[in-house]
């Protein structure tokens, strides 16, 4: 197998889409990742990959702290923006969350203390002790990810 087709397996499966973001205390730092999932209720952990080349790998490390931003349906060109795929025509819009940044109008915000740190291969992942949990009241329909093209759910109760 090559790497067209494992990308190509792996596009099979439809995920959620999120921005992840840490602040050194001067600047805000982002990327945008489909790689997150809970691990634990009891703790709260949940855990992303970051590929040991991006820039937000050597800001976890520093900062040891991270925020993850689910996002809605309305805003794939904020994902696209944080994965370096296209310019915001205007600025994105932060809140704040236990010191973090997170995207304003995400379906939810959840904060973490960094636990511990896996290499796996090229990516690290990263797990964390939840600290904070914020979710928008707003109904909203969150943001997918399959076969490279972002959709929505088509309803939900």
């Amino acid at each position: 197998m090559d790497e067209k087709q494992f990308r190509q397996a792996m596009g099979k499966f439809a995920t959620g889409v999120t921005v992840i973001t840490t602040s050194d205390g001067k600047d805000i730092h982002g990327m945008t990742a489909n790689a997150f999932m809970s691990v634990s209720l009891d703790p709260k952990l949940v855990v992303i990959s970051v590929n040991n080349r991006a820039q937000m790998y050597e800001k976890i490390q520093q900062t040891k702290t991270y925020a993850v931003s689910i996002l809605n349906e309305t805003q794939s060109d904020i994902s696209m923006h944080f994965a370096k795929q296209k310019q915001l025509d205007r600025s994105v819009e932060f809140e704040q969350l236990n010191g973090l940044p997170v995207i304003k109008d995400a379906l939810a915000f959840i904060t973490c203390d960094l636990e511990e740190a896996f290499k796996a291969g090229d990516h690290t992942l990263f797990l964390g002790r939840v600290t904070g949990i914020k979710i928008n009241e707003k109904k909203k329909k969150p943001l997918t990810y399959f076969e490279g093209n972002y959709g929505t759910i088509l309803s939900f109760d």
